[in-house]
């Protein structure tokens, strides 16, 4: 087995992009997931709630920037830098409590693509939220504004199996035959491909490139995976095939969530063509 594909989300809830290899830090990959949307009042804004949040493109830069809009559209992109200076305001995300307002300009750019009041926040110091226990989280395990674990992994052979099941689902309903799934809809960090779908559910331990992981778990999943990430428009699938044949203890399952396990001595990054092997 071997990674195909590596992605990061600067922003949470925004489109996120490949990378052909990322660092790999104890709270997840390298310009993932720092930044997130919330409301005036502080409340995590997702695009569970906002489906237009997806179409939104920011780029990371050096020393923890970002560029808000396409790099080709210099009359409507916006740069961002990390709002060090700034005073914490509180924050929805479960415990991180503050994060620091990247400042007006970004919060009009936001609010006027969304067509509400939003704010854009960034998380100074992602050693200070905490993997919860209830997700195999351990004393020293963090993240960034991920909604459980650092990393998530997902396999293209579970991909196809879950498009074949919703491709027979539909011929057995009379209904046409939908189009098939793309990873997107998943928001992985790594994509491996395998031979045996949901092998990955039975992990505990995994080796890609030089960087061990702990699997905790598999990911429960939510709305958001029937928007497409192309349209923006919100659909049944996958979640209607999800929970006719991935549904346990009453919710929808894809893919795993990795935490890191570093060697200081080994090369902390992983890319895309490096091989995965099962340690347990």
């Amino acid at each position: 087995m071997q990674l195909t594909r590596v992605r990061i989300h600067p922003v949470k809830s925004f489109a996120g992009f490949d990378v052909p290899s990322a660092t790999v830090l104890p709270w997840g990959l390298a310009d993932d997931r720092r930044w997130a949307v919330v409301d005036p009042e502080g409340v995590s804004v997702t695009a569970r709630e906002e489906n237009a949040l997806l179409g939104l493109v920011a780029t990371p830069l050096a020393d923890d920037a970002l560029r808000l809009g396409e790099e080709h559209d210099a009359a409507g992109s916006l740069l961002v830098a990390a709002p060090r200076e700034a005073e914490p305001v509180a924050v929805g995300h479960s415990r991180q409590g503050t994060a620091l307002p990247a400042g007006d300009a970004a919060d009009a750019w936001i609010s006027a693509r969304i067509g509400r009041p939003l704010r854009l926040v960034w998380q100074p110091d992602p050693t200070a939220r905490t993997v919860k226990p209830d997700y195999g989280g351990r004393p020293g395990d963090s993240l960034t504004l991920a909604d459980a674990s650092p990393l998530l992994l997902a396999s293209e052979a579970s991909l196809r199996l879950l498009n074949e099941l919703a491709a027979s689902d539909a011929v057995e309903r009379g209904d046409a035959v939908p189009v098939p799934l793309v990873m997107e809809r998943f928001r992985p960090n790594l994509v491996i491909d395998g031979e045996t779908p949901f092998a990955e559910e039975a992990w505990t331990r995994v080796r890609i490139g030089d960087v061990e992981f702990r699997v905790e778990g598999c990911c429960d999943r939510c709305v958001m995976t029937t928007i497409d990430p192309e349209t923006l428009v919100r659909g049944k699938e996958p979640i209607r095939t999800l929970a006719r044949h991935r549904r346990r203890e009453g919710k929808t399952w894809f893919g795993v969530r990795l935490v890191p396990v570093l060697d200081a001595s080994a090369g902390d990054f992983v890319a895309v063509g490096d091989a995965l092997h099962v340690l347990g």
